[in-house]
């Protein structure tokens, strides 16, 4: 007993992405290359005409470039003079899954496309029958009735054999989702169909129509490539694969692709950018460029495609277990890959002559940390575009970073089994060997950081610039820069602070606070909670807190105070003067009880020594203040110092110039190690 088939169940689970709405024309195409085929016509007679089919009352306004506004596609009418519907072809056209053109990879299922992309289908055609009688058959497909056919009439005597295809009602989704312009949709067609241009004398000539615009895909083509093809014949495993080298002229603006193909139809299309070294842009050869396709053919290609060939039933990985006699994409994207790459040698030196200067400048100038490992990398194998942006650089190499701390960490592992029978010079080698590869690693660390602390000098100078409406950054950035705000040692990483900017010391201490009130800082019983006066000005220019010592007797405390570049309005009292403010918090500090971050005692806390920063510029009301301290300047003239007894803290007065000046001259041997400019 026969099963009965639900057509619109079968349409429900037919796929179609909204992006292939021009996919049933393509499979009416290539239908009409095989009925002309069929045919056995004398060579050059076989035609295929596409018109494309408008509305009369919807208007769209194409591409930018159109001139003129043009209706939208409703249809289009696919004409050939192959076989037509014979008695087996519509025997074949009636069953869903039919196996009559199984030999050229047809899947019987080509049909319910149509539907999915348009409403409905009707067809004409005009053959010869078993008894070379020129007959006439036309019946109408949809998705309510099925394929609702009519009579079959002798035709007229001189009527010509021709079958039209019509295609009506475009779906909305499909018909936004696709190509408006007739050049568009012609070279559409012509890349899907492009391996029946290739093969010699298998393709019939095609014309597209669109109202008094024709084109003929031939004309295309020869456009289209810039030579003949080169075939080669792989074996991959126990399958076999033919590699179609193809190179398209550039003004074709499309990438470098690999096409995998199944009966005889373009199915799938992937970029080879970021593949293969040097393959980026437009190739050379001789006066003309060129852009490379690779298209790949395979009985097992046409066995795994899926029914409504846009995808194959392949994964892109294996399990190992079966990885040894099973096929995969990632296997069949290696392959040709390889051999592309040898295909094209001869036309990739100047590329990557160009990625390895682009790569070494980079380096050069902008990454340090990858100078060490450089050496270790193949430049020659990097996928790299010259016109790479420094982001996407900076994670090519970050990733070939990785790769050689991850082989680094593996061999580490194999060096502490020395193999059984290994000889102790062997040994020795491949210790060394580890040896120089951990220490290049250690290398690019220490060019990272201290490029980081040329990146931070170079946002600091930066932030005290002024501003093109005469403005000054606020504190909070300068703080920022310094120390992440309302948080301690126990919150951030020591990464994340730039202490070191004041003094290399500051890295070293018991407990860190920045921007937090007194009350909230566990080394001091200190029970205020309002904050500094000047924060009524601006909230975030509270001081930063740091208590350092691990010798209990040796403590001491460190207290920074920040202020607005050019900020002039220092004045006698605490309330305004940012040297009173600074002695001010170490006094409350110290009236508490310090403790050591364990929470140990530390012994006679109200005498612990004080150093107090203050970062500002030298405008005149700060110089005024100095002045009345009796602050010594600075040889440079860009700062203050002096020594309190009253509050036994040193304090130093240092204007942001000299802070970005004392911490490039302390890094200025770091810097020229690297080649990095210190201005």
């Amino acid at each position: 007993m026969s099963l009965e088939t639900n057509l619109k169940g079968r349409l429900r689970n037919t796929h179609l992405p909204n992006s292939n709405g021009l996919l049933p024309l393509f499979e009416a195409v290539v239908n009409s290359i095989h009925s002309i085929d069929d045919a056995d016509l004398p060579s050059g007679e076989g035609r295929i005409v596409v018109q494309i089919e408008r509305s009369r009352e919807e208007q769209l306004t194409l591409e930018k470039e159109a001139e003129d506004a043009a209706q939208i596609i409703v249809g289009f009418r696919i004409s050939d003079n192959g076989i037509g519907f014979n008695e087996a072809n519509m025997a074949s056209f009636r069953t869903l899954d039919s196996e009559h053109k199984v030999n050229r990879g047809g899947r019987g299922v080509g049909r319910l496309l149509w539907l999915k992309a348009f409403e409905e289908v009707d067809v004409r055609s005009c053959f010869d029958d078993m008894d070379r009688e020129r007959k006439v058959k036309a019946f109408t497909f949809n998705d309510e009735l099925g394929v609702e056919e009519k009579p079959v009439q002798t035709a007229d005597a001189e009527a010509e054999r021709k079958t039209t295809v019509h295609l009506k009602g475009f779906v909305k989704r499909y018909r936004k989702a696709t190509y408006k312009t007739a050049s568009a949709i012609a070279n559409s067609l012509l890349e899907h169909c492009l391996w029946y241009f290739i093969l010699p004398d298998s393709v019939p000539k095609i014309l597209i129509r669109d109202r008094e615009e024709s084109i003929d895909l031939d004309s295309l083509y020869g456009s289209y490539i810039l030579d003949s093809s080169t075939t080669e014949t792989i074996g991959l495993k126990d399958e076999q694969f033919q590699l179609t080298h193809t190179r398209l002229r550039a003004s074709a603006n499309r990438p470098h692709t690999i096409g995998l193909c199944a009966a005889n139809r373009l199915v799938t299309e992937e970029k080879l950018s970021g593949k293969i070294a040097g393959l980026f842009g437009k190739l050379q050869d001789g006066d003309s460029e060129f852009i490379y396709a690779c298209y790949v053919t395979s009985p097992f290609l046409d066995k795994r495609v899926r029914s409504e060939r846009t995808a194959f039933n392949i994964p892109d990985s294996l399990e190992p277990l079966f990885a040894a006699h099973d096929v995969c994409l990632s296997d069949i994207r290696e392959m040709v890959v390889d051999k592309a790459s040898k295909y094209l040698e001869s036309h990739l030196d100047k590329n990557k002559r160009l990625s390895e200067e682009r790569i070494r400048r980079f380096v050069c100038h902008e990454a340090p940390r990858y100078r060490p490992v450089l050496p270790r990398m193949q430049l020659n194998k990097l996928v790299v575009d010259p016109s790479i942006s420094d982001k996407d650089l900076e994670l090519t190499l970050h990733k070939e970073l990785s790769k050689i701390e991850a082989k680094m960490l593996d061999e580490g592992h194999e060096l502490m089994k020395p193999h059984i029978e290994e000889k102790f010079e062997d040994y020795k080698e491949r210790l060394q060997k580890y040896l120089d590869t951990a220490k290049d690693i250690k290398e690019s660390d220490l060019a990272n950081y201290v490029f980081h602390r040329k990146v931070i000098l170079d946002l600091l100078a930066n932030a005290i610039k002024q501003t093109h409406e005469g403005k000054y950054a606020r504190e909070d950035l300068i703080h920022t820069l310094l120390m992440p705000m309302q948080t301690d040692s126990n919150e951030v990483k020591p990464g994340d602070c730039n202490l070191w900017l004041i003094d290399e010391r500051l890295a070293f201490h018991d407990y860190l606070a920045s921007d937090k009130p007194l009350s909230a800082i566990p080394i001091t019983g200190a029970t205020e909670n309002k904050r500094p006066d000047i924060a009524a000005l601006n909230v975030f220019s509270n001081p930063l807190l740091v208590s350092e010592g691990t010798s209990l007797p040796l403590a001491s405390i460190v207290v920074v105070e920040l202020k607005r570049p050019m900020r002039n309005d220092a004045k006698e009292g605490e309330e305004k003067d940012p040297i009173a403010q600074a002695l001010g918090y170490l006094a409350r500090i110290r009236k508490g009880k310090v403790t050591t971050s364990q929470g140990r005692m530390i012994p006679q806390s109200e005498s612990i020594p004080g150093f107090c920063y203050i970062l500002c510029d030298i405008t005149p009301s700060v110089e005024e203040r100095c002045n009345m301290h009796d602050a010594t300047p600075t040889s440079d003239g860009l700062g203050y110092f002096f020594y309190h007894k009253k509050f036994k803290a040193y304090v130093e007065i240092v204007s942001f110039d000299r802070l970005i000046n004392s911490a490039r001259e302390r890094n200025r041997a770091f810097f020229d190690q690297l080649g990095l400019p210190t201005t």
